[in-house]
């Protein structure tokens, strides 16, 4: 559907009953971010905040709440999407399907962005960054934040918008040390597009110009977090599922602007000028911390003629961006495959935050005569995954081979861990990465951007039948009771608050030592943790405690552990500790208060009454 504009989409989705107004004032500290929650819990409708306290814009959240929802905004394009997307990861399309590679490749030259020949309409009014909408999420927030902006840069050495990078970064805009309406905080990780942009604009001694366009036609907003092919830029992407080309012109200042965005912050980010940006409530499900982060200096604040504000809610999964990843699933199809030979699926896990886990199945063809049934070309896919952008963040791999079964769903999250664990030989299939960047929004390591990974990797035939249930002599040992049964093969035990490595480490390890003496057989996983009740409740408990909680090279013990040449294995389970450490970031937590009064919008004659 090529939408005009944000307020176009916002009535088509009325019209066809994907979206429903609220009538009453709703304030933005807490209370919008709390009715989308409850909403999206209930797959409900997009929402139209008509009356925001403080403001005089009307915002619009959970527009990709749904899949069902986002394949009806974009229900003319998806499929030439899918097509361009393939054939840029694939060029071979082409001559396997010439008509249709020839239909995409059409559709994306016609959507290259063009130059709008008139600044209107969005710059109809400037304002003030305080006017906008002040939307804070979370308890502990530092401030309010955009959580669905454009981020805008140039390459200094190859302006222009083919060059471009459009990304989703947040975007602080008060509290902390800002100076209200001159300075706003920019939170970027470190292998994103902007920073090589940054980095550039440094090692020159030059600001970099950044433009945030808010709204605008929904296709741009799913722009900014494609995880592209090389050599296809976001606005041409924008403008092939948007049915519309990305319409920009530059300001008198030299700033890039979208014409069609509903607001546009310009601003420079100076060399090594930052801020302390955060805390704020994150995908992981925890606060990120306050840290310094660049500092953009605000020269403008466009905006159209009525125009909405758009936002999102981030928290412990599942939430918004979950969808946003399942449409992105369902667009990119078999491009990352493509871009690792030998890989046939990858799966971010939702549950565990995303880049805390991934699950993977790759091609097992080295030596094929040797019938050697081990891990072979898979660590060599395990190696390029972790090397390959947004899955480099991951600490937990777990890699199995296709030849050992065709028909192994990455989804299927419990038969996946079935799989690896009835095949894993503990004494040879995990492999480390220490001392290395992981994700900034982690804290499981004792440091930003710093920890560790894992690999398991197992491939050849079942060498142990797993547990269906918790067996009846499982050892409750001191300070280790309330074992669990989690799924096949993995239990969840309960043990004491963690007070330090060193301290834990003996008590871990000899904890493992006891249990040489029982017949562990089928166990392939012992999960430590605060509460065994709650991770062993639901799946999605199990995997946000499990892999957000611990650190690969610190908290991995084993049954009969040792070290030979340097390669770390036990004989018996794994052990994981779950537990959450002094250095872990706070939880997010729902105010109870504020959850009470959002009631009254779901009562009868209110504009929820029915959904919440």
């Amino acid at each position: 559907m090529g939408y005009k504009s944000l307020a176009h989409c916002v009535e088509d989705l009325e019209r066809n009953g994907h979206l429903i107004r609220v009538k009453e004032e709703v304030d933005p500290y807490l209370e919008m971010a709390a009715i989308h929650m409850r909403v999206y819990d209930q797959q409900g409708p997009a929402l139209l905040f008509e009356n925001v306290k403080g403001s005089q814009f009307p915002a619009v959240s959970n527009l990709f709440g749904t899949l069902e929802r986002s394949h009806f905004m974009f229900r003319d394009t998806l499929e030439n999407v899918k097509r361009l997307v393939s054939l840029r990861s694939d060029p071979f399309n082409a001559i396997k399907k010439p008509i249709q590679s020839f239909r995409a490749a059409c559709a994306g030259v016609a959507a290259i962005p063009i130059k709008s020949r008139s600044s209107t309409p969005i710059d109809y009014a400037k304002i003030q960054i305080s006017s906008l909408p002040q939307i804070v999420n979370w308890p502990m927030d530092g401030g309010a934040f955009v959580t669905m902006p454009q981020v805008y840069t140039e390459d200094i050495d190859n302006p222009g918008p083919m060059k471009a990078n459009l990304g989703m970064y947040r975007i602080q805009l008060n509290g902390n040390d800002y100076i209200q309406d001159q300075e706003i905080g920019l939170h970027y990780q470190l292998h994103r597009g902007i920073g090589i942009h940054q980095t550039k604009a440094n090692e020159l001694g030059k600001p970099l110009k950044v433009s945030i366009f808010v709204g605008g036609p929904p296709s741009h907003a799913l722009a900014a977090v494609m995880p592209l092919p090389e050599g296809l830029s976001e606005l041409t992407f924008a403008g092939v599922l948007g049915n519309r080309h990305f319409r920009y012109f530059y300001d008198k200042e030299g700033f890039c602007i979208s014409a069609d965005a509903d607001f546009v912050i310009t601003g420079t980010v100076y060399p090594n000028e930052n801020k302390p940006e955060g805390p704020f409530g994150d995908h992981l499900g925890y606060y990120s911390l306050v840290h310094p982060f660049p500092l953009m200096r605000v020269h403008n604040v466009y905006h159209r003629k009525d125009p909405i504000w758009s936002f999102t809610v981030v928290g412990r999964p599942p939430q918004e961006d979950t969808s946003f990843g399942a449409l992105i699933h369902d667009i990119t199809g078999s491009a990352m495959s493509n871009e690792i030979n030998g890989l046939h699926a990858v799966n971010a896990v939702d549950a565990a935050g995303v880049h805390p886990l991934l699950l993977a199945i790759g091609s097992e063809r080295y030596t094929p005569y040797l019938k050697l049934k081990r891990p072979q070309e898979i660590l060599t896919i395990a190696n390029q995954i972790l090397g390959t952008n947004q899955l480099s963040l991951a600490k937990y791999l777990f890699i199995s081979a296709y030849e050992d079964q065709p028909d192994l769903d990455i989804y299927d999250v419990p038969k996946f861990f079935q799989h690896i664990l009835e095949r894993l030989d503990p004494s040879r299939d995990l492999h480390f990465h220490t001392q290395t960047s992981i994700d900034t929004l982690d804290y499981s390591g004792e440091d930003i951007n710093s920890g560790s990974k894992v690999v398991f990797a197992a491939a050849g035939d079942k060498l142990r039948e797993l547990i269906t249930d918790k067996p009846l002599d499982f050892p409750e040992l001191r300070g280790f009771i309330n074992s669990k049964f989690v799924m096949p093969g993995i239990i969840a035990v309960e043990t004491i608050a963690f007070k330090d490595y060193e301290t834990d480490g003996r008590i871990i390890n000899e904890y493992a030592a006891v249990l040489e003496n029982y017949n562990l057989t089928g166990i392939g996983l012992i999960v430590l943790c605060d509460d065994a009740f709650f991770a062993s409740e639901s799946l999605n408990n199990f995997l946000w405690v499990t892999f957000t909680r611990s650190n690969p090279s610190h908290d991995i013990y084993g049954v009969g552990s040792f070290i030979s040449h340097k390669h770390w294995g036990c004989k018996g389970p794994i052990i994981i500790d779950a537990r959450k450490k002094p250095h872990h970031a706070p939880e997010l937590v729902k105010d109870e208060a504020v959850e009470n009064r959002i009631n009254r919008l779901g009562i009868k004659g209110k504009s929820l009454y029915g959904i919440i």
